[in-house]
């Protein structure tokens, strides 16, 4: 007897302790106690160690690491990669482009953030999404003063809703756990997504118009002469000319661009991240650019893009390769790359970190069982009377499975019971497999994606920040889509 209750009770106790181990997590991060790094890395270790697993540690750890290795060196390598691309002036044009339709209007500026970051993730890539949109959108919210926590919130609810695309990871993981074909659940997705997705824009005009309250409709070169800094730079836009800082400081009137003078109102505040070295303009005449190359690196970028999709090698490897190529071809001198290098070393350095961290967080959930204890709960406790509705409760379970586990736990851990005791009660695996793509948009803003990592650091916003404004919109979009698959007979 005292053996079986032992048995139901350490269960109880990891899934208890997963919980309290994610909760304290977010609590600390959104209350700034502790950075993200030091949270991933202390928070796990101690949980282990109340498990009564503690001399496990180091395997659970190197575990972790293994798994995310290839993800932390595709970022490194991309980071690089696109880093030189912007300093060669890939992504000057588009920039334009943006400046054209924004003409400093916040409203527009966000709207055209969803916009672009739900374009450019037709690729598939998150990460890729998001060093793209904050390389272009970045120098318009740091000059206008908007609110930074805006700009990741958008790109990152646009980026989770085009992350259903097959060749984006969930739509393959819900195919192959259940056995079926891809294409059969993602086409007769398509008008539910295109609800979510419009949703996002809606929001994102939402969200611009309270910027635009906030901050009035502005221009560029009234900001620069508020701040009257001594050199600027010119960028074409659409009434003329567009002035943007070069080598603004942050303790000049940017320091308000990304910390409490940018909060959205009623939205908490957008930190800059320690170190800031203020704003930098896309400068037309800076020394990097290689505009007789512009070709050759547009046609590699989309030769890059084509072989991901395509999944012709490994993404590491690609970026890995794609990272050397450019490098030689753009800046044939040595000093040159290590200057390069060296201009890109700080993002690499946090992303990569911050990978590694994570997978602390992620080793030792999986190792100690308590990811498993937890999801066994939450299926247990669904009530039989909900069988004939269980892709709706799988929908709805998607939201905080796919955001507190990883998408490989989700898909192949806990989806296949889902799918089963639906199938049970006549609820076919295919539309169990579209309701389980309903939490995306929340999943790609979770502490476990590397990904959203690129996002704030880029946009040098605390984690936490961008986690206290997106969980409400992201939620809410997922259940927009959510609602939209019920009214169309799709899920």
């Amino acid at each position: 007897m005292g053996c079986s209750r032992a048995n139901v009770r350490y269960p109880l106790m990891l899934t208890i302790l997963g919980f309290a181990m994610i909760a304290t997590f977010l609590v600390l991060i959104m209350m700034k106690k502790m950075s993200p790094i030091a949270a991933l890395v202390l928070i796990p270790a101690l949980f282990c160690v109340f498990v009564g697993k503690g001399a496990k540690l180091g395997d659970y750890v190197l575990d972790g690491v293994t798994d995310l290795a290839p993800t932390a060196a595709m970022l490194m390598f991309a980071i690089v990669y696109f880093g030189v691309m912007i300093d060669v002036g890939l992504f000057d044009p588009i920039v334009r482009g943006i400046l054209k339709f924004c003409k400093a209007d916040p409203m527009r500026i966000v709207v055209g953030t969803a916009v672009l970051a739900a374009i450019v993730s037709l690729d598939g890539d998150g990460s890729t999404t998001f060093m793209i949109t904050v390389s272009a959108m970045y120098p318009l919210y740091k000059r206008l003063k908007m609110s930074l926590v805006v700009m990741t919130g958008v790109a990152a609810m646009a980026n989770g809703v085009m992350n259903t695309l097959p060749w984006g990871g969930p739509t393959a993981r819900a195919a192959t756990a259940l056995k079926v074909d891809a294409s059969d659940i993602f086409v007769p997705m398509i008008p539910a997504l295109l609800v979510g997705l419009a949703f996002v824009f809606v929001l994102s005009y939402v969200l611009g118009v309270r910027e635009r309250r906030r901050l009035g409709v502005l221009t560029l070169d009234d900001v620069l002469e508020e701040e009257k800094e001594a050199e600027t730079v010119l960028v074409g836009s659409g009434d003329g000319k567009v002035s943007m800082g070069k080598g603004g400081t942050a303790g000049t009137g940017l320091a308000g661009g990304a910390g409490s003078g940018t909060d959205a109102p009623e939205e908490g505040t957008a930190s800059v991240a320690s170190g800031d070295d203020g704003f930098k303009g896309l400068d037309p005449n800076r020394p990097t650019l290689r505009p007789k190359l512009y070709w050759f690196n547009a046609l590699l970028t989309v030769g890059l893009l084509t072989a991901m999709i395509m999944e012709w090698l490994p993404i590491p490897v690609l970026f890995l390769i794609g990272a050397a190529l450019v490098l030689s071809v753009n800046f044939p001198h040595i000093p040159d790359q290590k200057a390069r290098l060296a201009a890109h070393a700080d993002n690499v350095l946090n992303v990569s970190g911050m990978v590694f961290a994570a997978a602390v967080f992620t080793g030792v959930l999986q190792g100690t069982g308590m990811v498993d204890h937890m999801a066994k709960w939450m299926v247990d406790v669904i009530p039989g009377s909900m069988g004939p509705h269980m892709a709706l409760v799988t929908g709805i379970l998607s939201l905080p499975l796919t955001y507190f586990m990883s998408n490989d736990g989700f898909y192949f851990g806990v989806l296949p019971v889902l799918a089963e005791a639906g199938a049970a009660h006549g609820v076919t695996p295919l539309e169990m497999a579209r309701a389980s793509l309903v939490g995306q948009p929340l999943h790609m803003s979770s502490p476990l994606v590397p990904a959203v990592y690129v996002l704030v650091g880029m946009a040098k916003v605390e984690f936490g920040d961008h986690t206290k404004f997106v969980v409400k919109w992201a939620a809410l979009t997922c259940l927009v889509i959510l609602g939209a698959g019920m009214l169309f007979g799709i899920i």
